[in-house]
């Protein structure tokens, strides 16, 4: 079935480039960086999440859903600590800094192991000649896109945030762009798609990967089969299966799968818009409008779902990592997962594709200290940290060494969202114009499922949805 394995810019971001043309503003820069390095000069700040010595927070576990819509080090050292800090930390020249450093309070609750705590004194141990005050402030990954732009000069160095709000901190100029061995690394040592998200359409890429934002599927391994789980059609002649067709984010996997572009086939081309009135996507709409009128179909969103399953009522939906925990609780020896499953349109199996998007580490384009910044960012994305991540949370690696690890890999909800990322997600763009798709898409599938929408006029819906996903509706 599978492997396991892994609104128009106000302005476009400046970025700092080896060789090329730079103003006295970026030759300041320049002076404090080292030649590998590259930033973007963008800005962030936020008047609300106060800077503190230590914080906590006991709201949530795990990943919160895309609604915008890692353990201390091993005896054999990561090779990444070697190619994200200097050639040679004892040869750093000595300096006195201090940073700020924001992320979800959990990432700070000692109930979590204090993960962002943990890992910054890990890093300040392996840079010794650099005398290092942690400031920690609280601000979640979609507060970041909101509360930065606000303020720069209050906001913190380093910061988590969701590539999905990415362009809003590039309008406002609050992000540093990564180069030379730092923009390599990420390269290397992450998915392409996850990459492909965080790379603006300056070309760009503005944030070191932290985690996933997919989904996949959920199963009762009683139910249905190994082979079953390959077809949703095949999966519905055995079970009642659950996909939330009233959201975009979910309702999206079936355009997608029909080719349907969201800005493009790279997603990187705003003046294309969104596609969605073609003549595969008349015939996945004239599916949809079948799929609806099976009985063992229920629409419903994830966290309705999953309490179905708890009743017997749902045997299978589709969800991604933040509901894994209460899933397997649920179905216990018999949980299952597995990637999104193929549907047959015309006769011809299509596989159904996700969105993804990824939670990343950003460095404030002023930062006072550059150098520090940009090192602890790739820290924090890096292999150790993403295995505390993983063992003290439960967030799931993207580093790619990392989840390739026999031991990861035998973390069944690790391999699908890895298999998922690495062949059939679709990278999400950070236009602000996507903004314009979900309402747009709640109303079409709340009309399929309602069977408002029919084999006669599905062409008609068809047109007006794509037409209504393109404009803000105040225009």
């Amino acid at each position: 079935m599978y492997e396991t394995g892994c609104t128009k810019p106000v302005s476009k971001p400046k970025t700092i480039k080896p060789g090329g043309k730079t103003s006295m503003k970026r030759k300041l820069l320049s002076a404090v960086l080292s030649a590998a390095m590259i930033l973007s000069l963008a800005g962030c700040g936020n008047k609300a999440a106060e800077s503190t010595e230590s914080s906590a927070g006991t709201e949530g576990t795990q990943q919160a859903p895309a609604e915008e819509k890692d353990g201390a080090g091993d005896a054999e050292k990561p090779a990444e600590v070697e190619d994200t800090g200097a050639e040679d930390a004892s040869q750093e020249e000595p300096l006195t800094c201090t940073l700020t450093v924001w992320s979800p309070s959990e990432d700070q609750d000692p109930e979590y192991g204090q993960w962002l705590n943990t890992m910054c004194d890990q890093f300040a141990q392996l840079h010794p000649n650099w005398d290092i005050t942690f400031n920690y402030g609280v601000c979640t990954e979609s507060e970041t896109k909101k509360l930065i732009p606000q303020d720069i000069d209050a906001a913190a160095d380093v910061f988590i945030f969701s590539s999905t709000g990415m362009e809003n901190l590039c309008q406002a100029n609050c992000l540093a762009e990564l180069g030379g061995k730092y923009l390599d690394t990420v390269r290397a040592e992450y998915p392409s798609v996850l990459v492909d998200c965080l790379t603006y359409e300056d070309g760009g890429v503005y944030g070191v990967p932290m985690t996933t934002n997919t989904y996949f599927m959920y199963y009762d391994k009683s139910v249905f089969s190994q082979e079953d789980i390959t077809s949703l059609d095949a999966m519905l002649e055995k079970g009642k299966v659950a996909v939330p067709l009233t959201d975009g984010f979910y309702m999206a996997s079936f355009y997608l799968a029909a080719g349907c572009d969201f800005f493009g086939p790279e997603g990187k081309d705003r003046g294309a818009g969104i596609t969605l009135d073609s003549p595969e996507s008349l015939a996945m709409t004239n599916y949809l409008v079948d799929l609806v009128g099976n009985d063992n179909l229920v629409v419903a969103s994830p966290a309705d779902a999953i309490a179905m399953m708890r009743e017997g009522a749902v045997n299978a939906y589709f969800c991604g990592t933040w509901q894994a925990a209460q899933t397997q609780e649920v179905l216990g020896e018999n949980f299952g997962v597995a990637p999104l499953p193929s549907v047959t349109i015309e006769g011809s199996e299509v596989q159904l594709r996700p969105f993804s998007s990824a939670k990343a580490i950003g460095v404030k384009s002023t930062t006072a200290n550059p150098q520090v910044a940009i090192e602890l960012a790739m820290y924090l994305g890096g292999y150790d940290s993403q295995k505390a991540h993983y063992e003290m949370r439960g967030y799931v690696p993207c580093y790619n060494k990392l989840v390739a690890e026999e031991e990861i890999q035998k973390d069944e909800v690790v391999a699908v969202d890895a298999y998922t990322i690495d062949n059939i997600a679709v990278p999400r763009t950070s236009f602000t114009e996507m903004a314009y798709f979900w309402t747009p898409a709640e109303s079409f599938g709340t009309e399929l499922r309602d069977g408002v929408i029919t084999h006669e006029n599905a062409q008609e819906k068809l047109t007006a949805f794509q037409a209504s996903a393109n404009t803000s509706g105040v225009e």
